[in-house]
This record gives C-alpha cells, structure tokens and sequence, in this order.
C-alpha cells in the first residue's frame, strides 16, 4: 500500500508540473486526460490472449471472428470512456465552513455543453487517502445541461484543512478502463472550533434585548420603523410615511444597551486555548441567533469589528478556525 500511495504521489507531482494551474470554470482538454485499464479490464484483456491462443491453436474461426469483435469492442470503448470527460466544463466553491468533527461541502458545478450524455461523473478529494469518509461523490451530467454534485468532506480537529488539486474520473460505459483528469486548484475547509462552554455572555451583550425602544429620549438613535400597534403614543408615529400613503409605522430607537459589543478572549481567563475558542464560537452563535446586538471579535492578533449576518458570522467562525493559539495568554 506504501509503494501505491507513493506512486500516486509521484504521478500527481509530475502532472502538476506539466499542467500548472488551473482557473475555474475549467475545461477537460482531452490532452490531459489519463486512461489505464482497471483490475476488470486487466482479466478481460488475458481471457481474450487466452481465447486469441485457443482460437489459433485449435484452428477455430468462430472463436477468432469472437476475439476480434471482443477486441474491437474494448477499443471502442475504450474510446467512450475517455470522451466522458473531454470538454467537460467544472466549477466549486473554493472555500467551506465546518465545526470540528462535521463535514464540510463542496458545491460542484459540471457542465456539459455536448450534445452527449456524460454519464457516471466521479469527483474525488485526495484520492491518495483511501480510508478518508466522504471524498467523493457521482453525476451523470445529460446532454446540453448541467448538473449539480454536492461533496461532503468529514473533517476532524479545527484549524484549516487545505487541497491543493481534484481528482475527475470516470468508468463509463463497462467499467473496463478508468479515465481521470486532475484540476489544480486550491481548496480550503475553515473548521470552526465544536461551540461549547457554560460562561454567559458579557451584561452588555445579554442584555441586549432592551436595546430597542419606541421613545426617544436620552443618548438614543433612530434604528427603523415597526407595524403600529394600538397604545402607542401619537408623538412616535412616522407621520410622513402615512402621508405618503404608506402603512402605519412607529418609529424605533436605538438606546445605550445597543451599542457594538465585543466578544473578548480576555473575558475568559482561566481556560485553555481550544476551551476558549468553543466558548466564543458559542457566543457568536448565540449573538447572530438571538440578539439584534451587533457584535465583534477580538482575539489575540486579531480584531474584528462589530457587525450582524451570516457573512460577518463567518468571518468570526473563520478567525477562530484559523488562530494558531501564539501569543495566547
């Protein structure tokens, strides 16, 4: 198994020099396509020298005229097998989010603009890792479409896990030789940490429910309008927009309790660096789902502005996957 994974490293680096990289969408140039017979193909081909041999041995031509048409048949599909994947068009996300022990998927995009079914599309992450969950998925693509291919990659501790190519192949239509193609890309899965911990979030941030108000008043901010609901003050009413012939609306402010809070890796002394880690990814969970409370992030070496939605979520997610623990305290 040693020599195999070392061939196979072998081959990937020498194809890698070749080909360079690569810019997606990127399409299957039939100069870059392998093709080898697979361990059925490999008996198939010594049935047939066997029958070949018997054929001439024996002076048979009904086994010869059988060999021949048994040849020919291989050679055409060899044929088939490696124009499934010439001119086929592929397309990924080149970055996912994962926690620690879940999985993290990437979206495939195949295009097929033949007028040719492609059938049995296989992709495949690190190929080289035989006992690795979850590295690769199938697709038929019909003729004039494309398909959508879903890869969920099982990930392990957090940090970042990173592929620097994929891996195309296909066994169509006998399964008597294997055609592939690599796509030299850089792939990266950001493995939050597992978002855990019994420490509350800061006052300011649990609190944060009394931000939003219907008087103004004090050190407060205008945040939007809300439905009217009856036994609010006339005073509070968004006038103008009634008079525009628009829906009755009350106007909200922000008061000091909204303000930006920052979610503090020095708000938990006493932890380990993992154990700190999930206790903030737990906080910023628990900001994004159940306060209208901006929030930011700081952690050392980093510093994240206070910001709401799911891109400035994870972007929190992504600084906590990929912090290295120095310069902790």
């Amino acid at each position: 198994m040693d020599l195999r994974a070392a061939a196979i490293r072998r081959i990937r680096a020498w194809a890698a020099r070749r080909h360079g990289g690569d810019l997606l969408p990127a399409t299957v140039d039939r100069r870059r396509i392998y093709i080898l017979p697979t361990r059925f193909g490999l008996t198939f081909a010594g049935l047939l020298a066997t029958m070949l041999i018997a054929a001439l041995n024996y002076n048979s031509n009904l086994a010869l005229a059988f060999a021949f048409f048994m040849v020919s048949l291989a050679l055409v599909a060899m044929h088939h097998c490696h124009r499934n994947l010439s001119g086929l068009s592929v397309d990924v996300n080149l970055e996912a989010d994962a926690f620690a022990g879940g999985d993290a998927v990437f979206c495939f995009l195949l295009r097929n603009d033949s007028a040719l079914e492609r059938s049995a599309i296989e992709v495949r992450l690190d190929p080289a890792v035989r006992s690795a969950a979850g590295v690769r998925a199938v697709k038929s693509v019909p003729a004039q479409s494309y398909e959508r291919l879903m890869l969920p990659v099982r990930v392990g501790a957090r940090g970042v896990a990173r592929w620097d190519q994929l891996e195309i192949r296909t066994r169509h239509p006998f399964g008597w030789f294997r055609a592939w193609t690599y796509v030299y890309v850089g792939l990266a899965a950001y493995i939050a940490p597992e978002p855990r911990g019994d420490r509350r979030l800061p006052d300011a941030a649990a609190g944060s429910g009394r931000a939003l108000r219907s008087a103004g008043g004090g050190d407060e901010d205008f945040a939007g309008l809300r439905a009217y609901a009856p036994g609010v003050p006339l005073k509070h009413m968004a006038w103008k927009v009634l008079a525009r012939g628009g829906e009755a609306a009350v106007r909200m402010y922000t008061d000091l309790g909204a303000q930006p809070e920052y979610l503090e890796w020095s708000a938990l002394p006493g932890l380990e660096v993992e154990a700190r880690l999930s206790q903030l990814c737990r906080w910023v969970l628990a900001c994004e789902s159940g306060s209208p409370r901006p929030y930011g992030l700081r952690i050392p070496g980093i510093e994240i502005p206070p910001g709401r939605g799911a891109t400035h979520r994870a972007r929190c997610l992504r600084a906590l996957a990929a912090h290295s623990g120095a310069g902790s305290p």
